[in-house]
Parts: structure tokens; sequence; C-alpha cells
């Protein structure tokens, strides 16, 4: 069974390294913050002092942070990830981040000798508790091959997008069309509360139609309910727009809509909400209509 060094013990960090504990995968962990390690210790995992440590003798490392500043920190810092790792090993970066960050990734381990893949995630809380993420792979073929075994215990589907850099692009493709749903149910729901119609009927309709999604369905529900807690915080939405919005700025592709949705996610965080789920920004819709979306 692989050798496996996790850094980066967020919410989904500690139920990804939980699935890989219970899978039978010896597991280092390693965090800026200490002690969110302290429950996958009393677990089985073992903790690490330093990345440089935590990946000593594994097999995989697997990586999981906030941001791109936090890639800096974690792989490229003092005692590093890049400082630790040998020729052999294959590392797994899953962070959300930009393509540039995850080629410049791939050059400084590849001088190493060490095989390196981007594979961000989809989904949040609820699919890494139920091992049911979805993965999107940049790099060597024959690399996802040999991990997609260790990925399987992990997550729903894994996709092999291209050469490195391929993962992380789709991951933010993916998310623009996320937010821009979370902006429609605002603005859809908005309009219907403010019309007089039942918003529980409105959602039926939402549910059977050819357009029906989980998010217009699963988040519309929530917000009816008022539900906020936190799935994936509004404050990293907020960070993966400006990701977005860089990523489309070096290539040149105008996003209009998705423009103007950013200022609606940053206006819910200067309001605030960042530490709520994200679609707390459908309050900013409600607030500039003057209604809030309810069940009767």
């Amino acid at each position: 069974m692989e050798k496996i060094a996790f850094l980066g013990i967020g919410v989904m960090g500690h139920n990804i390294v939980v699935n890989l504990l219970k899978s039978g995968h010896p597991v280092t962990v390693y965090n800026r913050t200490a002690d969110k390690c302290l429950p996958l210790v009393k677990q089985g995992a073992v903790q690490a002092r330093t990345p440089r440590e935590a990946v000593a003798g594994a097999d995989i490392v697997m990586i999981m942070l906030n941001d791109d500043t936090g890639i800096d920190q974690v792989v490229f810092g003092k005692d590093g990830v890049i400082d630790g790792v040998k020729s052999g090993q294959i590392v797994l970066d899953l962070t959300t981040c930009l393509p540039k960050t995850s080629l410049k990734e791939a050059a400084a381990f590849n001088a190493k000798g060490v095989q390196f893949l981007d594979a961000p995630v989809f989904g949040s809380k609820n699919e890494s508790r139920d091992a049911g993420l979805w993965i999107v792979v940049g790099g060597e073929k024959s690399t996802f091959e040999k991990v997609l075994p260790v990925l399987k215990k992990i997550s729903a589907t894994q996709h092999y997008m291209g050469e490195n850099g391929k993962g992380t692009s789709m991951k933010l493709v993916g998310n623009l069309v996320v937010a821009s749903q979370i902006e429609a149910v605002a603005e859809s729901l908005t309009l219907a509360q403010k019309a007089g119609l039942n918003i529980k009927d409105v959602l039926g309709v939402l549910a059977v139609t050819d357009f029906k999604s989980p998010i217009l369905s699963g988040v519309g529900d929530a917000v009816c309910r008022r539900d906020f807690s936190p799935s994936f915080y509004l404050k990293l939405m907020l960070k993966d727009a400006n990701l977005i919005s860089s990523f489309a700025q070096d290539l040149n592709v105008p996003l209009p809509a998705s423009s103007a949705i950013r200022e609606v996610i940053k206006t819910g965080v200067n309001k605030g909400w960042g530490d709520e789920n994200a679609s707390a920004f459908v309050k900013v819709i409600e607030q500039m209509a003057g209604v809030e979306i309810k069940y009767e």
C-alpha cells in the first residue's frame, strides 16, 4: 500500500485523509496550523513538523491549499516540499490555483526527477466526506494511470484533461459555471419572490425542466431555508473568481457576465459574509431588490 504525504488539512483535506486511512494507506500529514492535524493523528496519521519532513519517504505527495500564496509557502518556502522530494516520487496538487502556478510547480518538480500532476477537485465538504469528489488532472498520462487507484478511493470520477496546467484550467472553467448558476438562483428567485410566486412551487418547476441542475435545486432550497452554513466559504469563491478573471486576462478572453458576478461576490464578502457558504452572495441581490427569498 502506497505511503502518502498529505499537506493542507482544511475541511476537505481532513475528509480526504480520513478516506485514505480507511483504505489502509499510511498517511503523514502537515498543516501550517498544526492543531488541525491532531484529530487525524488520533485516527492513525503521523504528523510532520515541516513540509520537507512530511514528504520524506512518501510514494505519493498530495497538496491541498487555499491559494497560490499557500503553494509559494508550502512548496517553495523554507523547508518546503521542493526541498524534501526525491527522484521517483509523485506529487499531486489538488489546490485550485492559476494554471501558470501549476506549470511552475511542474518545472520545479520535473527538474528533481519527480512526476507532477495538477489535480484540483470539484465538490465540497459532503463530497470529500463521502469519497464523491470529481477530479480533473493535468500531466503525463502514464503518471495519471499510476495514481488512478488512489484517486478512486477519494472520488466518484477522475478525468484526464491533458498536459500540466490543463487540470487547473478545467477547474477554473467549472468554477465559472458554478458562480454563474448561483447568480441565476439569486436573480430568478428574487424576481419570483417579488412577483408574489410561491417559492416552493417555483423550485418544483426548476427541478423538472430541461434547465434543471443540482445547484438550482440544492442551493435554491438552502437559500429558502435561510441556511448559509459553509460547505465552501464565500471568501474562497471570491478567490476563485479573481483567479478566473486573471486567467481570462492572460488569454485575452472577455467574460462580461462573470466580471459582473465577481463584483456581487466581492460585495457579499465586504458585507461580512465571507465565512458563510458561497451561496451567501444571493443576499446581495435580495437586498438590492428589497425582498428576502423564503418559503411561506
